[in-house]
This record gives C-alpha cells, sequence and structure tokens, in this order.
C-alpha cells in the first residue's frame, strides 16, 4: 500500500499507476450531486470558497450513518472534475467508470481518479473529524472537510490509463 498525505503534490500522483493500493491521510473534501455544480460555478464567479490546491475530494455525503462513495459518473459529479483538477484537486474519489473526456482531463492536469470499497462501516471508522465548510443548506450532500486516517483506495485511472 502507498501511502498519501494530503496536499498532495502532483510528483507523487507520477510515481502511481492504474492499480496500484494507496492509503490516504490527511484532510479531504467530500460533495456530489447537489454542492458540486455549485463548487464550479462559485468559481467562475472568481469566489474562493476552499483551497483546493493540492486537495482531494471524495464524492460522498456526510451522514451520521458514515460515507460511502456514490458514482461518480453522474452529470453533475462527472462534469466537476476536469475544472476542479485545473484548479488544483489532485485525487478525486468515488466509484464507478469515467468517459474518455475526462480520461483526457485528468491525464492533461495530472490528476487522478481513484475508488475506494463501498463499505460505509469501514471508511467511516477512518474519519477522525467532519464540518461542513460550504453550501451547508444542502444538508448531507454539503461540501464537508474530513480529517481521514488511512482510507484505502485504489487508483482507478491515472496518465490515461484507467482499470475499467
Amino acid at each position: 500500500m502507498i501511502k498519501i498525505k494530503t496536499p498532495v503534490d502532483l510528483k507523487e500522483l507520477e510515481k502511481l499507476s492504474a492499480g496500484d493500493q494507496i492509503l490516504i491521510s490527511g484532510e479531504i473534501f467530500t460533495g456530489r450531486d447537489a454542492a458540486l455544480p455549485q463548487l464550479i460555478s462559485s468559481i467562475k464567479k472568481g469566489e474562493k470558497l476552499l483551497e483546493l490546491s493540492g486537495s482531494i475530494i471524495m464524492h460522498t455525503a456526510v451522514s451520521d450513518a458514515g460515507i460511502a462513495p456514490t458514482t461518480s459518473n453522474k452529470e453533475e459529479i462527472e462534469g466537476s472534475i476536469g475544472e476542479l483538477s485545473r484548479q488544483g484537486v489532485r485525487i478525486h474519489i468515488g466509484k464507478g467508470s469515467l468517459g474518455k473526456e475526462t480520461i483526457k482531463e485528468l491525464k492533461e492536469t495530472g490528476a487522478i481518479f481513484a475508488v475506494t470499497p463501498p463499505a460505509a462501516a469501514l471508511l467511516s471508522s477512518k474519519v477522525t473529524s467532519k464540518k461542513a465548510v460550504a453550501f451547508q443548506e444542502e444538508g448531507i450532500e454539503a461540501i464537508h472537510r474530513l480529517k481521514v486516517e488511512e482510507i484505502p483506495a485504489i487508483v482507478a485511472i491515472a496518465h490515461g490509463k484507467s482499470i475499467y
């Protein structure tokens, strides 16, 4: 298992290949269908709600029941990946395959896509703190900042190569 800590440096990602197993620690953001399009809209307006340089975003909601990845190829989520990568997001975590255009955008920005096991109990046990940081009106789908210790993931897309 390759250990990754936030903030993530692009040089770390250059060493990864599709299929590698990683453990992620540090602060990560969450976002999904409701919040990610709003985040993109705020970026286009020139608003800086979050420091995205070297960050990780997990496609999940946050509730007392825990966290688990949602399908990343939903239009509202996959449509945000390219722009968020250009803004400095280095790793996108979710589940499912992504389209060719998104794979190309990940390659161009040096960002990667990783998948986690859809096991809420396991993933939730890795969260040491959580705080809603943007779009709180979206409830569990607000963007949260999580502090995590060793979330397991598999690199699904890196450098234009996909495990799908």
